[in-house]
């Protein structure tokens, strides 16, 4: 507005005041006017932007808008890669020890002493116990005087083979081969006599009778001794059943592992084949689980098995080692069993879950954190225009912190890495880099 036409309109300005005053207000408000024209003439003349530059300034002010619109969230993107994901068979199963025996006395007697306990390591073939053995001394004692009198019966020395003995060259073979000579010379006189009538018919018969009584005698004498040889043979055999009894006073452990449980205590008497001890082999494990008949038919030998014990954070690897050869028709399914490597730690009888891997394919992941979860449906959320959309999907197994992606997703896509409370339609910022 100009200076005259302020002056017309306001008169009273000018024309209220004195010289001195008047001049004085001049002065202030010309000074004042000056500068706002000269505002206002800059403003008017500012040259607008061509159309490459309004749109960049456009987009600028369109992010400056998303920036400061009210529930504007910033967040991270995190894209969709492909993973090798491996197909396993989730299932519970038990601990067993790979080997678990009952050690028992194998003949009777009182126990002089016991070297093991509860949790005790043994050997194979270690000592567990001692039976009192003072009574398989004597049996043993005795078994050799009854062989040393059936060899003596044969005329055999008190030590030695069995095989040396020649039958026709013992004493009682001998006795009756001498005796049925004599009777067959005999034979052989009356024979004549009586040919010559010098000897009646009855005293040849009695030379005849005893003849065939002497042959006979020496067919007896030579089956007594093979009897008296088998004699020898029992007693012997009764002398090697003592010395084995002797020996199995002796209780040994028959494997490598640890006592479980002592059965029995000192000066207790054991009949024959009364428990002693309880001893297991718990390295390796051995891992048996019942595989539904719809999942067994991946299961195959040498596939690779993971352990986990609840409240064990630590993975134990096994293999699959045996499976059974036939469904189980009451149950309906396959009994697989797996070597399971002992730290030290493990302990039969244990409740465990076991992955089974039996195959591993790549396919699209995206993390963990990435998943909202609600009422049993899962979903992502992506950024379309500055803005949360959410996206229905279907998940699969989890491979570390990333999660299987069955549908719902491609590879290449973006999600929001921890949507947290984000809601459809919520404006978002994109964090730098992301």
């Amino acid at each position: 507005m100009w200076i005259p036409e302020l002056a017309l309109r306001c008169p009273r300005i000018f024309t209220t005041h004195t010289p001195a005053t008047s001049r004085a207000s001049w002065t202030f408000w010309i000074a004042t006017f000056a500068v706002l024209q000269c505002l206002a003439c800059g403003k008017g003349s500012a040259p607008r932007p061509d159309g490459a530059k309004a749109e960049n300034a456009a987009a600028s002010s369109a992010r400056a808008e998303s920036a400061a619109a009210p529930g504007a969230k910033e967040v991270t993107l995190a894209p969709v890669t492909e993973v090798v994901i491996e197909q396993t068979i989730d299932i519970s199963g038990t601990l067993d020890a790979d080997e678990q025996v009952t050690v028992g006395a194998k003949v009777p007697g009182r126990l002089a002493s016991i070297a093991v306990d509860l949790a005790s390591p043994v050997t194979r073939d270690q000592v567990i116990a001692q039976l009192e053995t003072r009574d398989y001394e004597l049996r043993i004692e005795q078994a050799a005087a009854a062989l040393a009198q059936s060899r003596a019966q044969l005329g055999l020395p008190q030590d030695g083979p069995d095989t040396e003995l020649e039958v026709e060259e013992t004493a009682i073979v001998r006795q009756a081969s001498a005796t049925l000579k004599e009777a067959q010379a005999n034979q052989v006189r009356a024979r004549n006599l009586a040919k010559e009538g010098l000897m009646s018919g009855m005293d040849l018969d009695a030379a005849e009778a005893a003849a065939v009584r002497a042959e006979s005698g020496l067919q007896s004498a030579r089956e007594e001794v093979r009897i008296r040889q088998a004699t020898v043979r029992q007693r012997r055999s009764e002398l090697r059943m003592a010395r084995q009894q002797l020996a199995d006073a002796v209780v040994r452990s028959p494997i490598d592992g640890v006592v479980q449980l002592r059965r029995a205590s000192v000066g207790q008497y054991l009949a024959a084949g009364a428990p002693i001890a309880d001893i297991v082999r718990i390295d390796p494990l051995r891992l048996r689980v019942a595989i539904p008949e719809l999942e067994a038919a991946g299961v195959r030998q040498g596939q690779a098995v993971r352990v986990t014990l609840p409240g064990d954070r630590a993975t134990y690897p096994g293999t699959v080692a045996r499976l059974a050869p036939a469904i189980d028709p009451q149950s309906r399914t396959l009994l697989v069993e797996s070597d399971i490597k002992n730290p030290g730690h493990l302990r039969p009888g244990s409740l465990v879950t076991a992955q089974i891997v039996v195959d591993a394919k790549p396919a699209p992941t995206v993390p963990a954190s990435a998943i909202v979860r609600f009422a049993g449906l899962s979903k992502v959320v992506t950024v379309e225009n500055g803005k949360a959309k959410e996206k229905p999907v279907t998940t699969g197994r989890a491979a570390g912190d990333r999660v299987e992606i069955v549908s719902g997703l491609t590879v290449g896509e973006s999600v929001v890495a921890q949507p947290g409370s984000l809601q459809q339609g919520q404006p978002v910022l994109v964090k730098e880099g992301s």
